[in-house]
């Protein structure tokens, strides 16, 4: 079964940084291929899990929360067709592209009608694959913006720029991806668990202290030179970006 991506560029008109802090499921068995997919993602700041088995997949899309799943056709238990019906059934909304060498339109068609988002047929760009799936967040608005902001900081996610008071913040490329995933979910206390998942890879077995410290980096940065402070600590859970203030000069 093919599974080489036909090239690996990903830049050009792809604006990498829209996707910081998010987290997808890639169900493959073609090692080769998986590795690949997960290599690319991660260039794009996406956290990723791995499965190669259909009924592993369809337990793990259904024990967490992700932003995309991407899904080959031909699996070892279950095949995608399947997958995608049993994820539907029971409710999972989770955008889903379709990867496999298939190309006939009878076997998109049936994908489609299975529940699935996107189809994208090996051998691809991973350019393509980009551009498909930025289209399907933008689509289920996960990326409806280019720009958000919480008072006087704003992130730029075209640009990869954030400010507050209209002045830049120099930030590392983690500690944009943790303002992303923050003010992408204003008001919403983050657990250090889903910080660690969503910025590391990180599982709950492993030191959390490593959220705490570059957290503790990007308030200095984000709250330390101004009087109202944004991102707060929730003892014993995790934090959360919101004006408690509820207004701004």
């Amino acid at each position: 079964m093919p599974g080489l991506l036909c090239h690996y560029s990903l830049y050009g008109l792809i604006k990498i940084w829209y996707f910081a802090g998010m987290y997808f499921l890639i169900i493959e068995d073609e090692e080769k291929t998986a590795s690949q997919l997960q290599k690319g993602l991660a260039e794009m700041s996406i956290m990723s899990d791995l499965s190669g088995n259909g009924l592993e997949g369809v337990s793990l899309a259904a024990g967490k929360c992700y932003d995309l799943i991407i899904l080959d056709l031909m699996l070892p238990g279950i095949d995608g067709l399947e997958v995608v019906k049993r994820l539907r059934g029971a409710g999972c909304a989770t955008p889903i592209i379709i990867l496999t060498a298939r190309d006939t339109v009878q076997d998109r068609v049936s994908g489609l009608k299975a529940g699935a988002d996107d189809y994208l047929v090996k051998p691809f760009a991973f350019s393509e694959l980009a551009a498909r799936t930025q289209a399907l967040l933008r689509r289920g608005q996960v990326l409806n913006q280019d720009e958000l902001r919480v008072c006087d900081l704003e992130v730029n996610f075209f640009a990869h720029r954030a400010s507050r008071a209209g002045k830049r913040l120099e930030l590392t490329q983690k500690e944009f991806a943790l303002l992303a995933l923050l003010i992408r979910r204003p008001g919403e206390v983050l657990s250090r668990t889903l910080i660690a998942e969503r910025i590391w890879n990180l599982g709950f077995d492993n030191n959390m202290k490593i959220v705490d410290v570059k957290m503790g980096n990007l308030r200095a940065k984000v709250d330390g030179p101004y009087q109202k402070k944004l991102i707060h600590t929730v003892r014993g859970v995790g934090y959360v970006l919101e004006d408690r203030e509820a207004a701004c000069d």
